[in-house]
């Protein structure tokens, strides 16, 4: 089936396929989307992991971080529930009409990287709803440690883990933890309860990204995420050039 006039296939097809790699720093399947122009849109900033980490939580504090300072719109990712977005609509964070559900019926992956029409339609159509939206969010379901967006529809990404589920997950690579723009170990709070220990998990995560920067937080300690929202803020003056 050819491209829409987005240039999108619809017929590109998931299949399932998932190579086996045993290098941990491998990279993810391949990307099948042409990176996304810059000019005239909304920065788009993906946020994924696996189930529990956090996202939508960290998803509601860079709202309230952000709000008052940017237009903001949220679209967020369940395999068959609204629920992460009917969470964020309870929170107030933002208004009910900035916030857009997609509903994969799969792998959360595959509406993320393999076929990302529902998320671009659900991006569009808040931009339709509120012109000059300068930032969109676009939260992806629970899944495992190769789940990375595609560049066609999120400019810059997020991959957040937690200390519950051990402080061998940084270890255990996989392109979300090694590729990500940004890895969040989340839940620091809960460190001492379930016997993970920081300094080895945030010194394998530098050891794994290399360059790539890491932050450590605790939302109870810090609700509004202050260095996960800089480092947003960071990006979107990249973005902008000198004096626009």
């Amino acid at each position: 089936m050819p491209p829409d006039s987005h240039g999108r296939d619809h017929g590109h097809g998931h299949g399932h396929r998932h190579p086996v790699s045993l290098d941990p720093a491998a990279p993810a399947e391949p990307d099948p989307h042409r990176g996304p122009p810059l000019p005239g849109r909304a920065f788009r900033l993906g946020i994924g992991g696996p189930v529990g980490s956090g996202k939508t939580a960290l998803t509601a504090a860079l709202c309230r971080a952000l709000g008052r300072e940017l237009r903001l719109a949220v679209v967020t990712n369940d395999i068959y529930t609204t629920e992460d977005a009917d969470f964020l609509r309870r929170t107030g964070v933002l208004a009910t009409d900035r916030i857009e559900a997609v509903q994969t019926g799969a792998c959360p992956h595959t509406a993320i990287r393999d076929d990302i029409t529902a998320n671009l339609d659900a991006v569009e159509r808040l931009e339709e709803r509120h012109p000059g939206v300068e930032l969109v969010i676009v939260e992806s379901g629970g899944d495992n440690l190769t789940a990375v967006f595609s560049r066609g529809l999120v400019d810059s990404q997020i991959f957040v883990v937690d200390v519950a589920g051990g402080d061998k997950v940084p270890r255990k690579g996989g392109p979300g933890v090694t590729t990500a723009d940004l890895l969040v170990i989340n839940k620091v709070d809960l460190a001492e309860r379930v016997g993970a220990d920081m300094r080895v998990m945030v010194g394998d995560a530098h050891r794994m990204r290399g360059d790539l920067p890491v932050v450590a937080q605790s939302l109870v300690h810090t609700p509004d995420a202050p260095e996960v929202a800089a480092w947003v803020r960071g990006r979107l003056s990249a973005r902008t050039p000198a004096g626009a």
